[in-house]
């Protein structure tokens, strides 16, 4: 099974930016749709972004959708998720996803492995 670790995560004022990474390891990376998601404390897991085995789909939240870019390197077995424009509200613990040769779904259920997650805070 892939194993992956997210980094990138801190302590940032309203208005800025961060760029989360997730490395993966085990299987082929380049055969996984990989997601983004975040839960923030008290809340359930929601769903990010997400980006097809080969980067030419992605999909992304309403809540995030301009200020977020989902992006991979499957030479570096990667996953990045660019942030900007960040709100308080996007304060929460960010996951990286996989699924096999999946769909791009929002659905936390149907990807497989996760990885340990990273603390993004947003301070107003």
């Amino acid at each position: 099974q892939v194993q992956l670790v997210e980094t990138g995560g801190g302590l940032v004022q309203a208005g800025g930016s961060l760029r989360l990474s997730c490395a993966a390891s085990g299987r082929t990376f380049s055969s996984y749709t990989m997601a983004w998601f975040r839960q923030a404390p008290g809340k359930e897991r929601e769903f990010v972004a997400v980006i097809s085995w080969n980067g030419v789909n992605s999909d992304y939240a309403d809540s995030v959708k301009g200020r977020f870019t989902i992006s991979r390197d499957n030479a570096k077995n990667m996953v990045y998720l660019q942030m900007s424009s960040l709100r308080p509200e996007d304060t929460a613990v960010y996951y990286c996803a996989a699924r096999l040769y999946g769909l791009l779904s929002t659905t936390p259920g149907r990807y497989a492995s996760w990885g340990q997650g990273t603390q993004v805070t947003v301070s107003s």
